[in-house]
């Protein structure tokens, strides 16, 4: 899968999340590593945010910066 569809199919499911809606998420991927950069109001939305992409097909490692 190219980088750019992963982006595309990580940012699709962050939006779909009701916990994660309207937040500022910066995505990068990198062979199959999903790089998350921004800020959320709590350690719970960190954890939702990692566990959305855990299920995103092409994911193969998170790098979490929330």
């Amino acid at each position: 899968m190219v980088d750019v569809q992963l982006v595309d199919l990580a940012r699709t499911a962050l939006e779909q999340s009701p916990h994660l809606a309207r937040k500022q998420l910066r995505l990068e991927a990198r062979k199959g590593r999903i790089i998350l950069r921004g800020t959320v109001a709590s350690y719970y939305q960190k954890q939702i945010a990692q566990e959305t992409l855990r299920k995103v097909d092409g994911v193969e490692e998170i790098e979490n910066h929330l």
